[in-house]
């Protein structure tokens, strides 16, 4: 399919001030963030369990927007296939790396970059009405209040629209397997109580771990929640990247596993990343 370019970037909210910030930590690392995770080998993997749910969903030719895109991996790959991207992300620095690369990359594909937060997405609401929405892996961690993000939601997808969120789980089995074998008690059970810091180069910010059964409340009565599965259910997290670089075969029989049992029940809520399949309801 050929497609005009169409790669712009804008800025429609300004970076919070104060106390850091998910958006400023990623300021931060954006320069080195792919090296960190979309090029590793546990970031390959779990990344191509979404992206067969991305091409699932999505079809060619639709208009959906990206929540959290960070330096544009997923709008590029989606773009190149021939979606409609308006994909969005709280850090200006991962907005113009995205930009960049998208221009060499994905030259021809339909995808704008605005520089915008999850809380701010109401400055999207007099646009055209979306065929649907994804949040790949964990920007959606960094939201205190799930909620309002999932109004403004409900009034940009068009009714019967999908949406797709990735983000860590409350209970990772790998992680708590990993730490236990390291003698790491508490960070084997960090998630458990719904709060705790992550780090990211050197910055440290607040994020969340909301159980499924809070993040369909909370989406409710915009989104029913439908199927659900596993990412990164054997495939470890990506802090065990230097154990999978020296273990290929055997990280290619854990994605195997991954596949095989992702969608199990209670197996699909323990990954390091839970994936959420949500229907905008009929009015």
């Amino acid at each position: 399919m050929s497609m005009a370019t169409n790669v712009n970037v804008s800025r429609l909210a300004a970076t919070p001030i104060g106390a850091i910030t998910a958006s400023d930590a990623f300021d931060r690392v954006a320069g080195s963030y792919d090296d960190l995770f979309t090029r590793t080998a546990i970031g390959r993997a779990q990344r191509n369990q979404v992206w067969q749910r991305l091409l699932a969903m999505f079809a060619d030719g639709e208009r959906i927007l990206e929540l959290n895109c960070g330096t544009g991996e997923d709008a590029r790959f989606l773009g190149k296939r021939g979606r409609r991207i308006v994909a969005c992300d709280g850090s200006a620095a991962m907005v113009e790396i995205a930009a960049a690369r998208t221009q060499v990359e994905a030259n021809g594909a339909d995808i704008t970059f605005h520089q915008l937060a999850n809380e701010d997405l109401e400055t999207l609401t007099q646009q055209e009405h979306f065929d649907g929405v994804y949040s790949n892996f964990s920007g959606l961690n960094c939201v205190t209040d799930l909620q309002p993000v999932a109004r403004n939601l409900g009034t940009l997808v068009k009714p019967g629209g999908k949406l797709l969120l990735c983000l860590w789980s409350r209970v990772c089995a790998g992680e708590i397997f990993w730490y236990l074998l390291h003698g790491q008690i508490r960070k084997a059970f960090r998630r458990l109580s719904g709060k705790a810091s992550a780090r990211i180069g050197e910055a440290t910010f607040n994020v969340s771990y909301p159980t499924v059964r809070q993040i369909q409340r909370d989406f409710a009565p915009w989104f029913v929640l439908g199927r659900r599965s596993a990412i990164g259910l054997f495939v470890p997290p990506s802090y065990a990247e230097e154990w999978a670089k020296k273990h290929e075969a055997a990280l290619r029989c854990l994605k195997r596993l991954d596949r095989a049992f992702a969608e199990w029940p209670v197996l699909r809520h323990l990954g390091d990343h839970v994936l959420l399949e949500f229907t905008r309801c009929t009015p």
